[in-house]
């Protein structure tokens, strides 16, 4: 008797659990399909950000109304044991609230915004606005700037940056926030105007324990990059470049390799080099690097959502970590060993989890050792550069005149000329100096694809 007891207590379980189940399936269906409709009614063409292929916009919703001081993008929501908004800023339900109430910002598929950053330290400052300004020129649709620079460039930038809206006759609001790291009562300016872009100027943060190590690793304030996905907790996708990139085509168009992120990649960059017998990474680094000749940091596109939510592989724990807990271990590990700072770090990175990287050409990161010895960039010869990156200060010497030439075009080019008669042409005339150097034949390759950019924002222009 007590073993059919037995047999139909297990039935009642084994049933009640099944209809458990059952509920529980539905209900979540049920659940998912209510959040498709919001999606969908909010971002076109969007999945959830753990496996989303498109870039999304979480967090940079334009506002008619007043500023939101709790889920501004310009405040930086960190893990608590870096730092933490205080209660009279955010109040107390900030950290809970930040990300999932913004996720469903309504964005106008046709003028999506791609969002650029950089970090300037240093005498930066003309490179870093002469880059900001070819990527305005040739991009049609709307763009976002964030300037991570050093205090005491912040009123350079704002006075640049307020000069070219006034010539595109742009609306803007500015609100300036405070922010509790690294110190106390900093300030962070933001600045937003909702057409043809948009920025936002950031003081240089590191974690307190370590900001003098980490600011010192490699150029001034390079390292800053690594900490961006903790940084722009609001921010889904970016594009972070250096300060010496000229953009040849639309920002958009690099943009758009988002839309090839399978739903493992949560970057994207080039290979350090081409050819393996002029390689930095595969004949003298000490560390792991990726592939066969390493990355190159320069330009990188970010699904920012995806730093943050990774548990990555690695060589120094028996368990993968965080983002936010990766780095200081890693640079402790291998500060003795690595010449690139922090794109060494990345290199090291990627190389345990390669999965996670989407490698595009070189055609969109071609630096002059792309023909410093010979064109070595296929993709360039077939399909011109699209964006320049003038690295070992080539634009400020006499060692590269063709990268040196594009670069003296965009920047004296003045706003609202025509593009072609005051920006290709006296190009394509100082490019016919260089002819003596490897880089100087390649020049066609550079004026390749400008030509095409410039056509099609005249032909933007024309339409009423």
């Amino acid at each position: 008797m007590r073993c059919y007891l037995h047999a139909f207590l297990l039935c009642v379980v084994f049933t009640f659990l099944t209809f458990l189940y059952v509920f529980s399936q539905l209900a979540s269906t049920l659940e998912d399909r209510d959040q498709r409709r919001v999606r969908d009614d909010a971002i076109p063409d969007s999945s959830h950000h753990f496996s989303r292929k498109t870039p999304g916009l979480s967090g940079l919703r334009d506002r008619e109304g007043g500023p939101d001081r709790c889920k501004s993008l310009s405040v930086s929501y960190w893990k608590p044991y870096y730092w933490r908004l205080p209660a009279d800023v955010c109040g107390v339900n900030c950290l809970l609230e930040s990300s999932l109430s913004e996720r469903t910002a309504s964005v106008v598929k046709g003028h999506e915004r791609s969002h650029l950053a950089v970090v300037a330290c240093g005498p930066r400052l003309e490179e870093t606005l002469t880059m900001l300004k070819s990527a305005l020129l040739f991009s049609k649709k709307p763009l976002h700037f964030y300037v991570f620079a050093e205090d005491e460039l912040h009123d350079s930038f704002r006075s640049a940056l307020e000069v070219w809206l006034k010539t595109f006759r742009l609306k803007f609001t500015f609100t300036i926030y405070p922010i509790t790291f690294p110190k106390e009562n900093a300030l962070v300016w933001l600045k937003t105007f909702r057409l043809k872009f948009t920025f936002t100027i950031y003081p240089i943060t590191f974690p307190k324990e370590n900001a003098l190590e980490w600011k010192r690793l490699f150029k001034p304030c390079a390292s800053q990059r690594l900490f961006l996905p903790l940084i722009l907790k609001e921010v889904d996708s970016l594009l972070y470049v250096d300060t010496d990139i000229i953009f040849l085509q639309p920002v958009e168009d690099i943009w758009a390799l988002l839309f090839q992120f399978n739903s493992s990649h949560l970057a994207a960059m080039a290979p350090e080099h081409e050819e393996p017998r002029i390689g930095w990474y595969n004949r003298f680094a000490r560390h792991p690097y990726h592939g066969n000749t390493g990355i190159n940091s320069g330009v990188m596109l970010m699904n920012l959502t995806r730093f943050r939510e990774k548990l990555f592989k690695n060589d120094m724990a028996a368990v993968p970590l965080k983002w936010e807990e990766i780095l200081m271990p890693l640079l402790q590990k291998y500060k003795l060993n690595i010449t690139w700072g922090d794109q060494d770090l990345l290199n090291i990175i990627f190389h345990h989890n390669p999965e996670s990287l989407y490698v595009f050409s070189c055609q969109w990161n071609y630096r002059p050792d792309h023909c410093i010895y010979g064109s070595n960039c296929q993709q360039a010869e077939q399909e011109g550069v699209f964006i320049l990156h003038g690295n070992r200060g080539v634009y400020h010497n006499d060692k590269q005149p063709a990268f040196r030439a594009v670069y003296e075009a965009i920047k004296e080019f003045p706003f609202g000329e025509n593009m072609e008669t005051s920006l290709l042409h006296p190009l394509e005339a100082s490019l016919q100096t260089t002819t003596h150097t490897y880089c100087g034949r390649a020049g066609h390759l550079f004026t390749k694809r400008l030509k095409q950019s410039i056509k099609s924002v005249q032909q933007q222009d024309k339409l009423p």
